[in-house]
């Protein structure tokens, strides 16, 4: 199909931008890479009257380090290419790097971009889960200035965020992950399609025991979740399969998954322990 008639906007700044947002108001919308937004209006699911392009605004792509911090940071404009790549994120995010690898294809690796998967909020995205796993923080600007939302609050309901309609996702901070173990499962129906079930899995290990577990769930509710019960049954247990297998029981606890075409409730529900139950682990290093 071809999308409804817009306006067209490729500002070469970030206050650029933000003007261009805050000026269309609810009937504009940010362009990154178009691999969410583009097939949606091709649909007709929605009909923006402007369009703001962020390709042109350098200021929005590369990873640095924060020295205040030690955070990592990222531009949101940066591609799932160049992060899966980077060697900072390989060093000290490799969670955010095993799991942008399964993100789609090469074609949409190369165009799609971080900031823009997390914006979209798809429930079967790889990444939001990721960065609530990850404890991440999204910084926004608008016309009222810059502000920082953590990951645990930026991800409201499906395809909903905290952003405003005049706001821009700039970066996104992730802390140094070093000394944590990680690992990345997901189920699909069909290779690079959705995760009908994602768990993205960070373990910290002390004297043969889990001293902390950091667990990401995907689709399993209309936002990326928390796996609380699990972390907290793993949080001072022994590193073995018998410890680990228990507390993935509990990885579905305070969910809410979907049944839609490719899974029941239930089914989603027991591939959120079976994937627990691989990812974890996997982290630990003890699988």
């Amino acid at each position: 199909m071809i999308p409804a008639a817009f306006d067209y906007a490729r500002p070469d700044t970030l206050d650029e931008a933000v003007h261009a947002l805050h000026e269309g108001g609810e009937d504009a919308k940010v362009l990154a890479g178009g691999q969410s937004l583009i097939p949606i209006l091709r649909l007709r699911l929605a009909f923006p009257e402007l369009l703001v392009d962020l390709g042109r605004i350098p200021e929005l792509r590369g990873v640095r380090e924060d020295p205040a911090t030690g955070s990592l940071v990222i531009g949101a404009m940066t591609t799932h290419h160049d992060v899966i790549h980077d060697p900072l994120v390989r060093r000290h995010a490799g969670l955010l790097a095993a799991a942008t690898e399964t993100v789609a294809d090469p074609a949409v690796r190369h165009r799609g971009t971080l900031g823009g998967s997390l914006s979209h909020a798809g429930p079967a995205g790889d990444l939001p889960a990721v960065l609530l796993a990850l404890d991440g923080e999204m910084v926004a600007a608008g016309p009222r200035g810059r502000r920082t939302v953590p990951a645990r609050e930026f991800f409201v309901d499906y395809l909903r965020t905290a952003l405003a309609d005049d706001e821009v996702l700039v970066e996104i901070r992730v802390p140094k992950a070093d000394g944590w173990g990680f690992h990345h499962e997901k189920f699909s129906r069909v290779a690079q399609g959705w995760a009908i079930v994602g768990v993205a899995a960070l373990v910290r290990r002390a004297d043969g025991r889990i001293a902390e577990a950091r667990i990401g769930l995907t689709s399993m509710g209309s936002t990326p979740l928390r796996a609380s019960a699990t972390e907290a049954a793993l949080a001072g247990a022994e590193a073995v399969p018998a410890a680990v297998a228990s507390a993935a029981d509990a990885a579905a606890e305070g969910t809410r998954p979907a049944t839609d075409l490719s899974a029941t409730p239930e089914y989603r529900a027991h591939l959120a322990r079976v994937l627990t139950r691989r990812a974890v682990p996997a982290a630990a290093g003890t699988e």
